[in-house]
């Protein structure tokens, strides 16, 4: 763990509160602040740790802005948001024992894959539309499936979510925004929890974070819920695509030789 100083408080707090933002209209936060922590100094499994800290600041603060304006309905998702929460901490704990090279391997092309839908699809706005799978298998399967990716890996599940409830719940794109920020809190909740007995979390950065990340969550959920569509389907088309390079970068991942080589 890097020492800890004003300064580096400082930048990391300016980080969270634009990941904030970012991910209560988009998701894809950790694309900022999992990076931010690993460059600062922070070992990759404390990284992850603290950033579920920092994290439920900043979707818990997303969650009660969309909820205030009856974008979701708290009460009726409890269930589902208790799946994404055991999903997350399952996955939180297998974080530290599976090997990542396969998921640095597929996620980039997932990702691109969901950027190319929501920038080709026609039709993408706020309105509901035909609903392909009812919510109970939905929610007893892709729910926790996907929580479980946020425990292990994390960054890219705000975006996942958003493909599922889109494609599969017929939600439109602020109703799908609400309900992501309301699972991908619960999914953090059980990794958070997870990675506190394990003892991998940095207590004052992720506090200092948090609240940064709060109050960037609030400014984004703001914009979200008053330009709707028109903001969201960009920034997460934006967001997949800066985090799929992000990942291909990234010289421990095995693509990372293939990806310099093509802007060689």
């Amino acid at each position: 763990m890097p020492e800890i100083t004003l300064q580096l408080l400082a930048i990391l707090a300016i980080a969270a509160f634009f990941a904030g933002m970012v991910d209560s209209i988009a998701g894809g936060g950790g694309l900022i602040t999992v990076p931010a922590l690993l460059l600062v100094g922070f070992a990759p499994v404390e990284a992850l740790g603290t950033n579920k800290l920092q994290g439920l600041f900043g979707s818990g603060s997303a969650t009660l802005a969309y909820a205030q304006k009856g974008h979701v309905d708290l009460r009726r998702q409890l269930p589902f948001a208790a799946l994404a929460g055991v999903g997350g901490a399952l996955g939180a704990l297998l974080a530290t024992m599976l090997p990542g090279e396969w998921l640095q391997i597929v996620l980039p092309f997932l990702l691109v894959t969901i950027a190319l839908y929501f920038l080709l699809k026609p039709n993408l706005d706020d309105l509901d539309r035909a609903q392909r799978v009812p919510p109970f298998p939905f929610g007893l399967t892709v729910v926790p499936l996907i929580g479980f990716y946020d425990g292990v890996f994390g960054p890219g599940t705000g975006s996942f979510f958003m493909l599922a409830f889109v494609t599969l719940a017929g939600y439109g794109m602020l109703k799908a925004t609400a309900h992501t920020k309301l699972l991908n809190f619960a999914s953090n909740v059980g990794g958070f929890l997870a990675f506190m007995l394990v003892g991998v979390i940095a207590w004052k950065v992720g506090l200092v974070m948090g609240v940064a990340q709060f109050l960037g969550a609030r400014v984004g959920a703001a914009l979200a819920i008053r330009v709707g569509a028109k903001l969201i389907r960009p920034l997460l088309v934006l967001t997949c695509t800066a985090l799929a390079i992000r990942l291909l970068a990234d010289e421990r991942n095995p693509l990372h030789v293939y990806f310099v080589g093509w802007f060689s």
